[in-house]
């Protein structure tokens, strides 16, 4: 088997990662592609640093198994399939799925922190980071984690205010000046996504 070709999608939270991920799955459809999501890969609850006051600071790269990652890709790009249990952002109700991914021609993988650790970041052909405005990531995120994750409006302000809007300042957006693809999204990407598409098929 030939070395995969590894494309990377990156971005702040609620940047629009996830709806490219589905937009290049709906229009690849028929070519086999496989998927990596680093929110599989957080460190369990009870092994997470937590503030003084309690909280769990998600948006760390120090809270992600980046190691195991970036082992797991290796595998992949050796012919060798992975598995890993699926993330349920600790929802208590929620059966987590024994995730098996198969390698391929051609491997996405995506995260916030894909970028940071820099024997990962090598492995990654195309390096593509989704970027939108600090009021649309919020409204985005609001909206998103009161009806998908039940978050309350008074958590998600705390978390976004003293985890989420740093945190990306000082580890994620730096990581931009070293992709290949800048996609801003603050009302939509289908351009891109299309030049994206069409690249991948060329690719492929």
């Amino acid at each position: 088997m030939k070395k995969p070709y590894i494309v990377g999608i990156c971005g702040g939270s609620a940047s629009g990662k996830t709806f490219l991920l589905n937009q290049l799955r709906e229009q690849l459809k028929g070519y086999e592609i496989s998927e990596v999501s680093q929110d599989n890969y957080y460190k369990p609850l009870e092994d997470q640093v937590k503030t003084p006051e309690g909280l769990v600071n998600f948006d760390h790269p120090d809270s992600i198994l980046l190691d195991e990652l970036f082992q797991d890709m290796s595998q992949l790009m050796q012919g060798i399939s992975i598995s890993r249990k699926e993330y349920t952002f600790n929802n208590p109700y929620a059966v987590p799925e024994e995730l098996t991914i198969a390698p391929s021609s051609v491997v996405i993988l995506e995260g916030l922190f894909i970028y940071h650790l820099p024997e990962l970041a090598k492995l990654i052909d195309l390096k593509v980071f989704i970027e939108a405005e600090e009021h649309i990531k919020l409204a985005r995120r609001l909206t998103r984690d009161i009806s998908e994750r039940g978050y309350s409006l008074e958590s998600i302000l705390t978390d976004y205010t003293k985890f989420v809007a740093p945190m990306y300042e000082k580890y994620v957006s730096p990581t931009k000046r070293n992709c290949d693809l800048i996609i801003p999204n603050n009302s939509h990407m289908y351009k891109a996504i299309n030049v994206l598409v069409n690249h991948i098929r060329a690719v492929y």
